[in-house]
C-alpha cells in the first residue's frame, strides 16, 4: 500500500504556473433544440462536459497524454502514477506543476530517480482516448501486467450494494448537469457513499478516486468498503483497483471475461450489472463462475 501523501503535503509540492487558469470541467453552449412535446424549435443553453488533453510528464519527459476532465488534477496525477506502476508509493512523488496552455494541460511531475529509470526502461509512450491506457503499448506482455493480490474481503451484502446505487447519482453533479461523465465512488461497508470523483473517462475517474483516497487516508484508504463505478468493469479497472488493495469492485455495467479472470487471480470480489433491485456476482474472493468457451 502506498505511503501517505496528505493534502497538506500535496499543497506544499504543487505549483500552478502563475499565468495558468484552470478551465472549468463544464461549459455552457447555446443550442438549437428541435421537437419535444410541443414540437417547436427553441434556442436554449445546454451544459456540456469539457474534454481536454492532459499530458503526464515525469522528470521532463512526456509519458502519456490522456483525454480527461480538467478537474481534481492532483488526485489524477497521483492515482494514475500509482495504478500504472510508475510509483510504488506516494512519497516517491516529490513535486509537480500544473501548466495550462492553448493546447491543453501538462502535469509536470518530479519523481524518484529509480522510478524514472524504470519508466524509461519500459519505453512506453501512450496517447489515450478518454482514458484508454493501452494505446502506444509496445508489447503484448505490457498489456496484461501481473495483477496484485488483495486481502480477502467479505462480499458486500445485497442491501448494501443497493443502498450505494440508490445514493450515487446525488453525488455526481457533473453527470447530472451534462449526462457525459463517469463516476467512481468509495462506499462504506454499510453502503454510504463517502467520496466520488467524476471524469469523461472511466479510467480517469477511478484514478482520481484512488489518488484522492490515498491523499486523505494513506494506508487505510481502502481498508473497509468497496469501489462503485458507473461503467463496465474492464480488466484495466480490475488491475487498477487491485494495485492499491481494493478488495471489492462493483460496476453498473458488464465485466469482461478477462476482468473476471483477473479478479479471480487477485482474490477480489467483482460485481457487475449493478442496477436497482438486481446485481450479479462474478468473482468472490478468488472463486469465479464456471466459464465455457462458445
Amino acid at each position: 500500500m502506498p505511503n501517505r501523501l496528505s493534502k497538506a503535503d500535496m499543497s506544499a509540492v504543487i505549483r500552478v504556473s502563475d499565468d495558468s487558469v484552470l478551465p472549468s470541467p463544464v461549459s455552457e453552449l447555446r443550442v438549437d433544440v428541435r421537437g419535444g412535446i410541443e414540437g417547436a424549435a427553441a434556442i436554449e443553453w445546454d451544459t456540456v462536459a469539457q474534454e481536454i488533453p492532459i499530458a503526464m510528464v515525469y522528470n521532463g519527459v512526456t509519458h502519456a497524454v490522456m483525454m480527461a476532465s480538467p478537474g481534481d488534477l492532483e488526485d489524477f496525477a497521483l492515482g494514475f502514477s500509482l495504478t500504472e506502476g510508475i510509483l510504488q508509493r506516494s512519497a516517491q512523488l516529490f513535486s509537480f506543476e500544473i501548466i495550462v496552455s492553448d493546447d491543453g494541460i501538462a502535469i509536470d511531475m518530479h519523481i524518484a530517480g529509480d522510478c524514472f529509470t524504470r519508466l524509461q526502461q519500459q519505453r512506453r509512450s501512450m496517447v489515450g482516448r478518454t482514458g484508454c491506457g493501452l494505446c502506444g503499448t509496445e508489447s503484448l506482455a505490457q498489456v496484461v501486467r501481473s495483477i496484485a493480490p488483495v486481502a480477502a474481503q467479505r462480499m458486500p451484502a445485497d442491501e448494501v450494494v443497493q443502498r450505494a446505487l440508490c445514493n450515487l447519482s446525488k453525488h455526481q453533479p457533473q453527470q447530472l448537469q451534462t449526462g457525459a461523465t463517469h463516476g467512481a465512488a468509495w462506499c462504506s461497508a454499510n453502503g454510504q457513499v463517502l467520496m466520488v470523483r467524476e471524469d469523461v473517462g472511466r479510467h480517469n475517474a477511478l484514478d482520481k478516486l484512488i489518488g484522492a483516497r490515498i491523499r486523505e487516508y494513506g494506508e487505510q484508504a481502502f481498508s473497509h468498503g468497496f469501489a462503485l463505478i458507473t461503467s463496465r468493469a474492464s480488466f484495466e479497472m480490475v488491475q487498477k483497483s487491485a494495485s492499491v488493495g481494493i478488495g471489492s469492485l462493483v460496476a453498473v455495467s458488464a465485466p469482461t471475461a478477462l476482468a473476471i479472470r483477473e479478479a479471480c487471480k487477485s482474490g477480489m470480489n467483482l460485481i457487475g450489472f449493478a442496477r436497482p433491485g438486481r446485481h450479479v456476482i462474478y468473482a468472490q474472493s478468488g472463486e469465479c463462475c464456471e466459464e465455457k468457451q462458445l
